[in-house]
């Protein structure tokens, strides 16, 4: 496989009430084009800062982010623009409009890059297909349930036909049976379409259920990277040592409870 993000030493600095607080520090990541890839971390690490990175809705301090060949720093914001068109983005509050309807919602990137109602039409009701919201595109958000909502946000993450998708933990406002559907919807548009994912989440059975490679982000820093299975029965980092511990605490309570039926 071809890398098709490639992170070089990215730093970012924020600077509340005047004083600096810094929340990138020299990330380096490669994820190959067609992967699911996860990123680790508990609340506070650079996980959502990292994000907005990648989709150039903020600008690092310094390094590089090359996305499918392109690096995204040495773009106009017009270029930045045409370019976020190709990323998709999921978000845990569904971030949907609640005065549309179904249709709507998964229409709006549509509309707002100037695609023709033709194109719109045929475009939404495939993706309304592919995601399993054919009979609620009347609908409005609020008459929809958790997991019908973020469908709405995945169908219009994906409608713009993009290269790449950031999950950003799609999964945490959601109940265990409805997160293995969305994971699986996920991994269902990766196999089919070979959209490349990166699910950026402190959620441990997501990594576990979707992703062969992760990293784990820990104060702004990548301390360590790799297979899921060796992070996890071989941690090298103070997070990786902490999630591979509710990872074992997990195991023993499944084999207690099932020892017990």
């Amino acid at each position: 496989m071809s890398t098709y993000l490639k992170i070089k030493d990215l730093h970012k600095t924020f600077y509340p009430h005047g004083q600096p607080l810094k929340v990138l520090e020299g990330i380096d990541l490669e994820i190959e084009k067609g992967e699911i890839f996860g990123i680790i971390g508990f609340s506070g690490a650079g996980k959502s800062t990292l994000a907005r990175c990648i989709n150039g809705l903020e600008k690092p301090d310094s390094g590089s982010v090359e996305l499918g060949g392109t690096d995204i720093l040495s773009l106009s914001n017009k270029e930045i623009l045409n370019k976020r068109h190709k990323i998709g983005m999921i978000f845990q509050n569904f971030n949907l409009f609640d005065c549309l309807s179904v249709y709507k919602n998964i229409a709006y990137p549509l509309e707002i890059a100037g695609i023709p109602k033709s194109e719109i039409k045929k475009r939404v009701l495939e993706t309304a297909e592919l995601v399993g919201l054919t009979d609620k595109l009347k609908a409005h958000p609020g008459a929809l349930s958790g997991g019908q909502k973020q469908r709405v946000g995945i169908a219009r993450a994906i409608v713009t036909n993009p290269d790449f998708i950031i999950s950003d933990e799609a999964t945490s406002a959601l109940d265990p049976q409805t997160t293995i559907q969305i994971l699986d919807l996920l991994k269902e548009i990766n196999r089919k379409q070979g959209i490349t994912i990166l699910m950026i989440t402190h959620e441990l059975d997501a990594i576990r259920y979707s992703c062969k490679r992760m990293a784990v982000l820990e104060e702004g820093r990548i301390t360590e990277s790799g297979s899921v299975r060796d992070i996890f029965e071989n941690p090298h980092s103070k997070t990786g040592e902490l999630f591979a511990r509710v990872f074992l605490l997990m195991q023993n309570v499944e084999l207690t409870h099932g020892g017990g039926i």
